[in-house]
Parts: structure tokens; sequence; C-alpha cells
């Protein structure tokens, strides 16, 4: 049986949640928006533990972490999360991120190019395109259905306030131009071997997107899920992805 240890580590003005599963090599993982540390119960967890140490975090204002000055952005999570491994005593490691964590891994890779030997990208983007925005922008703040509070509640455990901050945060995205923006010579810098994983119908990232990826970073592979959209690695295909992504990481 996995051992699992929890840690609130003080990270700039935040506690951020971490959850260490077992010892071994570590592997990093970061989900996605208004997800958490416990989303990859359902995309292969247990099999991905049985060769690595993963290192699960909540991102700043997610889960169990806080974020008082309640901006956010992708970059300050990579910055938040370099920290973090720091006082883990972790100089580099593996790493997989879905979505925002996919893009806060790209932020990490460009910050700080020693700090990780390898990640996967699943449903990451090098900018935010105009198919996206719209969706962002129809998703309400003050107009969420019951059901998708508490839908929220059962991840997040801040309260109202900490939920009400991700919905006004999600919505303001559609107008984020700074934040995830990276170029093909930006990308050309990362040295970690990358394995990007994409849906061939994720209505919010096209699968274009993912091809400029692939031949801008030096050491990218490019996995295309067939009849799949945004996030393609949860229940029924966690088990495929968790073999791809060992598979992936094991080599480098």
């Amino acid at each position: 049986m996995s051992q699992v240890t929890t840690r609130k580590l003080r990270v700039h003005d935040m506690e951020m949640f971490v959850e260490i599963h077992d010892s071994g090599e570590p592997l990093l993982l970061l989900h996605g928006f208004t997800g958490s540390s416990q989303d990859w119960v359902h995309a292969g967890r247990d099999l991905l533990a049985e060769h690595f140490q993963l290192i699960a975090v909540d991102a700043r204002g997610h889960g169990r972490s806080t974020n008082p000055l309640r901006t956010l952005t992708q970059r300050q999570c990579a910055l938040d999360t370099l920290a973090a491994l720091d006082q883990l005593g972790i100089e580099r490691c593996k790493a997989i991120g879905m979505s925002f964590g996919g893009n806060t891994l790209l932020h990490m890779a460009t910050l700080d190019r020693s700090r990780l030997d390898s990640m996967v990208l699943v449903s990451a983007t090098p900018y935010f395109p105009n198919q996206a925005r719209p969706i962002m922008g129809s998703i309400l703040p003050d107009a969420q259905p019951p059901e998708a509070w508490d839908s929220m509640r059962q991840r997040h455990h801040g309260g109202d306030d900490q939920i009400q901050a991700l919905f006004d945060q999600q919505y303001a995205f559609k107008d984020s131009y700074d934040d995830v923006c990276f170029t093909p010579p930006a990308l050309s810098r990362i040295a970690a071997r990358t394995l990007i994983v994409q849906g061939d119908r994720d209505p919010l990232y096209p699968l274009e997107l993912s091809l400029e990826m692939y031949r801008a970073i030096p050491r990218a592979a490019l996995a295309v899920v067939p009849m799949a959209g945004h996030g393609p690695i949860f229940v029924e295909r966690a088990a495929a992805f968790a073999r791809v992504a060992v598979e992936f990481l094991r080599a480098s």
C-alpha cells in the first residue's frame, strides 16, 4: 500500500498543500484549473506511484492551498512550485501537468531550464487562442448553478470565498494575453524532454497549437488522443495514459 504524507509549505505569501506518495525518483503532478491534487486519483495515480515518488501539489488558491491576494497567474504558480521544490530539497525532477498545470510547467521550464528533467504536458497551450476566449467568457461568475458550487466544495476547502475567487479568475482568463504567451524562440530554450498529449476534439485549444509546441521544443514528442476533448487522461483513459507517461518519463 502506498505511503502518503502531507505537508503545508509557506511559499511566498501563501500556504501550499503538498501530498507525497512513497519514495524514489520524484514526479511532480500539477492539476488543471479549478482542480486539486486529488484529481490524479482519476488519472492513473496508483500506476504512476508504482514507479515514482509522487509530489502532488494544490496550486495557489486551489484545494487546501491559500491565496491571500486573490490574483492568480500561471507564472506565479510556477514560481510558487519552484520555491516548494527548494523547500523539499528537490533540485531536479520529472513532471506531469494538466492544462493550467501544463502551462505552469511551460513557465517552469523556461524560467529555470535546469529543474525539469522531462515533462508531460496534457492539454497545455502556448497562448489562449481566439476560440477559447468566448468559452471562458460564457462561464459567468455570478450565475453558477448549485451543482457547480457543490462540485467545487468537494475540491476546495477554503470556503465559498475561495470558490468565488476561482470563478472570477476563470472568467477573467478571456482577457488574459500576457501570462500564457510562449513564442517559438522561448519554447526552443526548453531543455526538458517533453511529451505533448492532446485530444483531437479539444474545444479550447486546437491541435495546431500542440503542433506549434512540438515543432518549437527541441526534444519533444506528440501523442494525439483520437475522439477526445480537453484533458483526455481521466477515468477510462487513465490506465493507458499512465502507461504512456511512465514509458516516456523512464526513458529519459
